[in-house]
Formats: structure tokens, sequence, C-alpha cells
């Protein structure tokens, strides 16, 4: 599925810790057009727990979500307004 999945932006958090990595998704999400993709990469293993949470509290689309080799991956569609 991914591969079919072009994003409209990129998040790197790679070496970030909690809270950082939803700080910074929830500033680039802010930026982001409304319906818009963000892919997410990731290597805090609480990104797991508190991405998915953020798109639930938000309202947003975790469309898909991988882990390979210690990173973590998500795509997340911004509601529309």
């Amino acid at each position: 599925m991914p591969d079919t999945l072009k994003e409209d932006a990129l998040l790197d958090a790679t070496g970030l810790n909690c809270p950082e990595p939803v700080m910074m998704l929830h500033q680039k999400v802010r930026d982001l057009a409304a319906g818009g993709l963000l892919k997410v990469i990731a290597t805090d293993p609480s990104t797991r727990r508190d991405i998915p949470k953020f798109c639930v509290f938000l309202g947003h689309e975790l469309v898909e979500q991988q882990e390979q080799a210690g990173i973590y991956l998500y795509w997340i569609r911004k509601k529309l307004d």
C-alpha cells in the first residue's frame, strides 16, 4: 500500500524522543492543506502509541503504519476542515 501513497509533506523525526515527534507532528499537520497526506519517519517506540492517539484525538486519519528495523513509518491524512 505505501508504494501507492504519495505524501504531500514529510516529517523526519528520527533520533528524537517523546514528546518532540508529536510536537513536530502537530505543527506540520497545521501547515498541511486539508486532505493532505503526511509521511512521518520516527525512531522512538513511543510513537506507536502517541501518533495513533494524536490522530484519534484530532480527527486525522492514520492511513498506514509500518515498522522496519526500529524505524517507524506513518502516513497521516489531515482531516477535511
